[in-house]
Order: structure tokens, then sequence, then C-alpha cells
């Protein structure tokens, strides 16, 4: 009897062990084991998509992952890319920085439905010389929660990912050198078209979205030829490769990159590349080095983006693409002098010359609050938003696809009570006081809208990773708007859906309308001052 009820356990706990749902996928290159998070949502964080770029593979191409055998247990994020901490709303759970950076993140539904999933890949944000996909903020299991398989990807930064070179033109097989990163995020999308099956996704049903660097990120994979037949759909927040965030040219870039090697010492792409990478990245870190950033090489980028979208040669996908309300404070444009009428007509001649009455009309600025607002708007569009702007007016007409703009409004909430003595810093980030230094004169409140950055936890579902604010209903509900919208664009080209707000798309000849994100969400019609602004601008930025 004893000897019965021994057998009858065992086959119990084996029948128990094969019910338990396998986390173990096969990619192309081997076996990966995920992790179960608890809301049953599988992740796999720290994939190689590539080679670690490092001795000879620094500042080449991403080349292909050497295959391994056994499984690779991916509970854990990779090293994060080389990069100065330049950002305060930046909290990486990386087990480090390192050249050996080349890993992607995936979250995949508790349950697989019959038909594949839609995929959404993410590009992290901050000026392509910072950033991490194991960045909370980023994190995919909401949108998994919602039946979407969710990525987020590290790319190269800074000199390690866009330092062009005569002598690495040289020795390409296409006869070009730079946008290292961007090769990289394309390396990271064949990836998906190779492997996102094995989870469950479908190749056909790809979204990239990204913000601030990431969104740049996104104009330029969809005018890059490697990448616009790898994706289906495109999600941008607050940033474009388009006037004057457009890439340079290939020249400028290797002449540039000689003058920073003149002026480190290393000459040849020998030393170069002998240097450590911690060394290389303070030499590059320094004040008054050249530009090192992307370019049309002539390979990844065939001409300028705006060429390749006035010319309707872009990838033509759906485009949900936005800004913020508050993108930087009025004193960037003011450059310290106090908002008053009088110094602000002084700046708008500064800048415009005997332009700066037409701009008057556009930015009124006749008391210090009407100037706070307009300058706010000014230094706003002038940094990213026009850029973006172009990017929705130019894909409209050209590429046959709807484009769903938006703009982001809600303010921030308080700072939570463990974060005293710190203030609101720029995007999510903070300032902390030092008790050592006196405190500053308090100036003029800034308008009160949403900072660069800001929208990011709204639109991911992660309000909950960020304990510096206190984070209310009117918060959640925002959230959950915004990440409604950003799901069901995911998953069929069209944020519309059952609970929120119908959201109206542009098209070619259409008049224009965005939604308005903010505590009440309303859908509202571009008006002719507001698209007056960026006409001028791009007069500015075209002529």
């Amino acid at each position: 009897m004893k000897k019965l009820s021994i057998i009858v356990l065992l086959q119990i706990a084996a029948i128990s062990v094969f019910a338990q749902p396998s986390t173990q996928v096969k990619t192309v290159n081997g076996t990966v084991e995920g992790v179960t998070e608890k809301s049953g949502v599988v992740s796999y964080k720290g994939i190689p998509f590539a080679q670690p770029p490092i001795g000879e593979l620094r500042w080449k191409d991403p080349q292909p992952v050497n295959n391994w055998t056994g499984v690779r247990k991916c509970d854990a994020f990779g090293y994060n890319a080389m990069q100065k901490k330049v950002f305060g709303d930046m909290g990486f759970r990386s087990p480090g920085m390192s050249e050996d950076c080349l890993y992607l993140n995936v979250w995949v539904p508790a349950k697989k439905t019959k038909e594949k999933m839609p995929v959404l890949v993410y590009f992290y944000g901050g000026g392509f010389v910072a950033g991490d996909g194991s960045e909370a903020r980023y994190d995919g299991e909401s949108m998994a929660k919602r039946g979407i398989i969710s990525l987020t990807v590290n790319y190269r930064l800074g000199v390690f990912g866009f330092l062009s070179h005569p002598e690495l033109s040289k020795e390409s097989p296409h006869h070009s050198s730079g946008n290292y990163g961007l090769l990289d995020q394309n390396a990271a999308l064949k990836w998906v078209q190779a492997n996102i099956e094995a989870f469950g996704g479908d190749p056909k049903r790809v979204t990239i979205a990204g913000e601030s660097a990431g969104s740049m990120s996104v104009s330029a994979q969809m005018v890059s030829p490697l990448s616009k037949n790898l994706i289906n759909g495109a999600i941008g927040e607050s940033g474009a490769m388009l006037g004057p965030l457009a890439p340079a040219p290939l020249s400028t870039g290797e002449s540039n990159g000689v003058k920073f090697a003149e002026k480190i010492g290393a000459t040849t792409l020998t030393a170069l590349r002998a240097l450590p990478a911690d060394q290389l990245l303070e030499l590059a870190s320094k004040p008054g080095n050249p530009s090192i950033s992307f370019i049309v090489d002539g390979y990844f980028f065939i001409k300028k983006p705006i060429e390749t979208f006035s010319a309707g040669e872009q990838a033509h996908v759906p485009l949900l693409v936005g800004w913020n309300s508050a993108e930087i404070p009025f004193q960037a444009f003011m450059y310290g002098n106090a908002p008053t009428p009088e110094n602000y007509m002084k700046q708008l001649k500064t800048f415009y010359g005997e332009k700066a009455d037409e701009v008057a009309k556009l930015y009124p600025g006749t008391t210090e609050a009407e100037v706070i607002k307009s300058a706010t708007e000014l230094a706003s569009d002038r940094f990213i938003v026009y850029s973006t702007w172009k990017w929705t007016d130019v894909h409209a007409q050209t590429s046959g696809q709807p484009v769903y703009r938006y703009i982001f409004s809600k303010v921030k909430p308080p700072m939570t009570a463990k974060m005293a003595g710190a203030t609101p810093g720029l995007a999510g980030g903070m300032n902390k006081s030092d008790p050592a230094k006196p405190t500053p004169p308090k100036g003029p409140e800034p308008y009160a809208g949403a900072p660069h950055a800001f929208e990011i936890e709204y639109a991911m579902g992660n309000l909950a990773t960020n304990e510096s604010y206190q984070w209310s209903a009117a918060d959640y509900k925002v959230s959950n708007t915004m990440e409604t919208y950003f799901a069901n664009f995911v998953k069929t080209g069209n944020p519309n859906g059952s609970g929120v707000p119908k959201w109206v798309a542009n098209t070619k000849g259409s008049p224009v309308h965005f939604i308005n994100l903010d505590v009440k969400t309303v859908l509202e019609k571009e008006t002719p001052q507001l698209r007056g602004r960026y006409v001028f601008l791009d007069k500015e930025y075209t002529k």
C-alpha cells in the first residue's frame, strides 16, 4: 500500500511539473529561458542580438551573434552602453556599463493566442548619448498584459555609436562610417523578423516606437532602405531627424572624426581602437570636441530624411506621433533675462531681426504671463516640436497612410515626501538641493505644461515605477487613456476603440486634427495661428 501511495504521489508530481508552462524559447542562435512575473507575463532579459562591439569590432556594423548550446537564462538585463550620467530622470537596472551592450529584452503575454500577436519595439531616449533598455519607465510588462509582445533595445551611444572617420570608411564594405547606433537598431529589427514568431509574435505586425532620441530613431528607421520594410507601424514621442535635427553629410562627419582623433592624440584607427573604453568616454565627454552625430552615409541614409519623406520613399505605414505642451522652459529662449515684454522683444530681434514683429504675432508677449507662455512654446518649437510637426505633415502628404497627432498636456503632480529638498528637473528627473550652497532666489513660475519626456510612464503604463511623484487618480486616468491609444494602434494601426475619445486621422488634404491628452482628453482642430507657427519655422529651416 505504501509503495502504491509513493507511485501515485510521484505521478502527481510529474503531472504538475509537465503542466507548468515552459518559458524556454528556441531562437535561431540557441534556447533562451525567461522568468514568469507576478502578472503572468514572461520576461526575457538580456538576450544578445549582436556580437559585443569590442576590440576590432569597435566602430563596425553589428555582427551576427555566435550560436550557443544548452539553455541561456535570460533573467537579468545586459550591460548598458558607454555613457556619462547626464540626465536626472534615468535609473538603470543593468549590471553596469560596458561596450558589450547589444542586448534586448522581451515581454510576452501570459497567454498565447491562436493568432500571432502584435509586436512593439521601443527605442529609448537620451540624446544619443545616454539611456538604456533596462529603465523601468520603458518596461513592456503593462503592454504585454494588453496582448502585445513588447521589446526594449540597446544601441551604442556617443563616440562609440556615431564616430565617422576616413579610415573607418575605407575599411567598410559599404565605404562609409558612423551611424553604428542606428545600425544596432536595424540589427534588432532583423532579430525580431528572425525570432519573434518563436515567442508567439507576428513578424508582419511590428510597430516601432521611441521618445526623443528614440523618436528620432523611429523616423530614421522609416527612411532607411535597411529597415523600412521591416516595420508595419510607427510611434514617435517628441523628435524627428528633420529640420535642425537632420543628419550631417558624411564629409562633415569624417572631418570631425579626424579633428577629434587629433585632439586626443590617437591619429590612427589602430590607436583609436586601442584606447580603453573608459578613457575614450572621458576624452569624448570633454567640452570643445567636434560634433559626433548621425550622418548621411550613403548606406543607412541614402539621402537626407526630409528628401526621402518628401519623395514618398519612406515606409508607408500608419504613424502616431506628437509632443508635450512645455518641452523646455521659457528660460531656454530668454537666456536668463526676466520675462518682461521688453526683454522678450529684444530676444525676438536677436533671433529673427526684421522678422521679429511677425514672430511676435505668432508668439505674443504683452504681459509677463503671456511672455512665459509664448517663450516656452517658441523654445519648445525650436528645440524639438517643429521637427516632429514636420514629420507629421510630410508623412500625411506623401505616404497614403493615416497620421494620428497628439499633444500631451498633463502637468507634473507634486513630488513625494521622500524627495524632500528636491525640485522637479528636466523631464522626469529632479534637482537635489545642496545644503552647503545658498538657496538661489526664486524666479517666475514656469508655464504649467508637460515637460520633455514626462509622458513616457503614462504611455507605457509605468507610473508606479516612478516613486518621485504623488500620482493621483487623474494621472492614472490619463495613463490608461494614452496606453489604450498606443495599444490599439500597435494592434490595428488605428488608436481608436471603446472607452477612449475618438481620434481623427490626418491624411493628404484633410483638415488637421490632434488629440490633447490631459485629465480631460479631447479632439482639437489645428488653428490657423498654430499652423502659422510651424509654417514660419519651416521657411526658416528650409531656406
